[in-house]
């Protein structure tokens, strides 16, 4: 599945019935640390869960599975990227958006300041990275 580099954020969840209708909640991390706004308004895209794996699945299927309901983080140890830092997060660092609304925490770095970083270690949800290059603050 391709998904769109103008996605803001991507978690799995569960459609609700509350009183004839039907609900989707979104994190509350997804608001405080992404794009999103209380009271916005957004197009969202319904991906249904892959089906449960049988006894007569094979490994090699069940990787597959797991590729499509899980997506690999987009970034990997050593690429460099050139980003903008939205926010400072409870620890100070910066906080960059690559695609898929991945976060990227960037120490000693200023909100809407322009860098080239280096990603340092990665894990599922989150990667950190390294300043390599400053660049001039453009608006």
């Amino acid at each position: 599945m391709e998904l769109s580099d103008d996605l803001l954020c991507l978690f799995s969840g569960e459609i609700d019935r509350r009183n004839g209708s039907y609900t989707i909640e979104i994190p509350e991390r997804e608001v405080e640390l992404g794009d999103l706004e209380p009271d916005g308004s957004y197009r969202i895209a319904l991906v249904p869960q892959a089906r449960p794996q049988t006894d007569s699945d094979t490994t090699t299927s069940q990787k597959s599975t797991q590729a499509t309901t899980e997506p690999n983080p987009p970034v990997t140890e050593g690429d460099h990227r050139t980003v903008e830092i939205e926010t400072i997060g409870d620890q100070g660092d910066g906080i960059a958006r690559v695609e898929r609304g991945y976060v990227v925490i960037v120490p000693d770095t200023d909100p809407h300041e322009r860098v080239e970083i280096e990603i340092t270690s990665v894990a599922e949800t989150v990667a950190f990275a390294e300043v390599v290059e400053r660049y001039e603050h453009h608006e």
